[in-house]
């Protein structure tokens, strides 16, 4: 399978400071990948590199197999970007900043623009100047959607929005993007909001200090990363239960993290009599949160 973007050992140097070190990743194409990462990670200066926005110190990007810095424009006219700060000519109407966006595109879908301005209750006659925070997201994302590129680079995409309209813009607008050639669009998402983007992720990595720290196939790690609730008649002695990733005990309840063993920890557990025992699949948002104890398990 063709892989849409591919990154090796991508170092990026600002003085001192390395902000990616090393970084290795694969996007294939028709996925949604998710870029993880607490603030300072490195994920903002990855997507640059990637959009030639930034050289890489070392290492290589390719996109669709191209050299960005090589191929700026080729690679360019078949993505769109939403960075995570949005600013417009603020004299530009909304509907000039539409038309000045498909006069750079081979391709722009009416129907799309049409529909999206009605979703987000934008005007066309509205000044960019006077939109807010919120209002010129919205408009980001109709310029970035309506050429249906090939790749969207998504930076924060949706931090503007109001919860409603994040909601209807990931769950609708995005998958009705990737549903309508599903073998070529690709999506790579740098989100801090992972619980909302939960369903449509399919591979993601973490970075932590410009490396990498887990990736992983979004189904495969909800089968392998389990968390196991025990509710005891009285206050348990302390679990001994070594191959657990982490056992937590709140009066006569325990919460144990499981990586790819959570049948032989139910095992041992329910040897102690529990009044119940319930086992659930960890949420990609939990897992970026676990992510540094469960690094050393996985292989």
């Amino acid at each position: 399978m063709n892989n849409t973007i591919e990154i090796r050992g991508l170092t990026r140097r600002y003085g001192k400071l390395e902000a990616v070190n090393g970084l290795n990743l694969s996007v294939r194409a028709g996925c949604c990948y998710g870029f993880f990462g607490r603030n300072g990670a490195g994920k903002t200066t990855t997507i640059k590199c990637l959009l030639n926005l930034l050289r890489p110190t070392a290492g290589t990007v390719r996109v669709f197999g191209l050299d960005p810095q090589k191929n700026e424009v080729a690679v360019k006219s078949r993505l769109a970007y939403v960075p995570d700060a949005v600013a417009f000519y603020p004299w530009m109407t909304v509907r000039d900043t539409l038309e000045y966006f498909a006069s750079f595109r081979t391709h722009w879908n009416r129907d799309i623009e049409t529909d999206l301005l009605a979703r987000f209750g934008l005007t066309a006659a509205q000044k960019a100047s006077t939109l807010s925070r919120g209002q010129k997201t919205q408009l980001a994302l109709i310029t970035a959607i309506c050429p249906e590129p090939e790749l969207l680079v998504l930076d924060e995409p949706t931090s503007g929005l109001d919860p409603i309209v994040r909601r209807e813009f990931i769950e609708t607008v995005i998958g009705a993007y990737q549903s309508g050639d599903p073998e070529n669009r690709t999506v790579f998402v740098s989100t801090h909001l992972i619980s909302e983007f939960e369903g449509l992720i399919d591979q993601f990595t973490i970075i932590e200090q410009g490396c990498e720290l887990l990736t992983m196939e979004a189904d495969h790690a909800r089968d392998r990363f389990k968390k196991i609730r025990a509710r005891f008649a009285q206050t348990p002695p302390p679990l001994r239960l070594p191959c657990a990733l982490r056992v937590t005990l709140n009066g006569r309840e325990a919460e144990i993290l499981a990586n790819g063993n959570s049948e032989q920890l139910i095992a041992e557990l329910e040897s102690l009599r529990p009044e119940e025992v319930r086992c659930e699949s960890l949420s990609l948002e939990e897992i970026f949160v676990a992510s540094r104890i469960l690094t050393p398990s996985v292989q």
